[in-house]
């Protein structure tokens, strides 16, 4: 990559995400980014966000159909840093039971189950699981990952029905709880880095993350920084 070159970041747009809120939130922390379906886009960028809200299988079908199953394997493979959240971290699995078997993108071995039947006193908790949740770190230090400078019990959002089991526990940054069921709430391979929560949706603390993501890229570029470090609130 020339030196001085714009980083060409995109969010992947394939129908099932709140875009516009993930791309407000790179710009709140000076990241530019463009939103774009087209395989050529991704393939080429320096650095990926996969959002995604919805059902694993339509997502898949959908993410084949549009002929990004490839470009998003080739950026990860390139060691380009790469953002999931939410259902974009359940894409990333081996395989997911949501609605009968449906195979993943296999960046992380692993699979997506239902949370089940979570309970608290005795009371079925509802799902899907919506609002404000813990996140609590597993056995390795958050240190030079995604969540760096993000306090171990911090609260980020949450909307899901569906939870993500690595096969390497390594993996996983940190573990949440509802009701009675613990489960991996982000996990970070190298340059792969994902959540079940919605840091665009998670105030300043979620914003931490997208200013981490951009270091990851100014990084992995080995260039100058992109802008100002800082997260804005306006």
């Amino acid at each position: 990559m020339s030196e001085g070159r714009a980083s060409k970041v995109v969010i992947v747009d394939y129908g099932v995400g709140n875009l516009y809120s993930v791309k407000n939130a790179c710009r709140q922390v000076g990241l530019p980014v463009d939103i774009s379906g087209a395989p050529a886009v991704v393939a080429s960028a320096d650095a990926a966000v996969l959002p995604g809200i919805g059902a694993f299988g339509d997502a898949m079908a959908t993410l084949r159909r549009l002929d990004l199953v490839g470009p998003l394997r080739d950026l990860v493979a390139a060691g380009r840093p790469v953002f999931g959240v939410c259902l974009g971290l359940q894409l990333l699995m081996s395989e997911s039971y949501e609605f009968g078997l449906h195979r993943g993108l296999g960046l992380i071995e692993g699979t997506v189950t239902h949370l089940g039947r979570p309970r608290a006193g005795g009371d079925v908790l509802k799902v899907p699981h919506v609002g404000w949740t813990r996140i609590d770190a597993a056995d390795r230090a958050w240190t030079g990952t995604m969540l760096d400078g993000v306090v171990d019990g911090s609260y980020m959002y949450f909307v899901h029905s569906y939870r993500v089991e690595p096969a390497d526990p390594s993996l996983v940054l940190s573990y949440s709880t509802y009701g009675d069921v613990r489960f991996c709430s982000s996990i970070q391979s190298g340059n792969l880095f994902a959540c079940q929560f919605h840091p665009e949706r998670s105030t300043h603390l979620g914003l931490r993350l997208y200013a981490n993501f951009k270091h990851a890229i100014e990084r992995s570029r080995g260039d100058a920084p992109l802008g100002s470090h800082n997260t804005r609130e306006d």
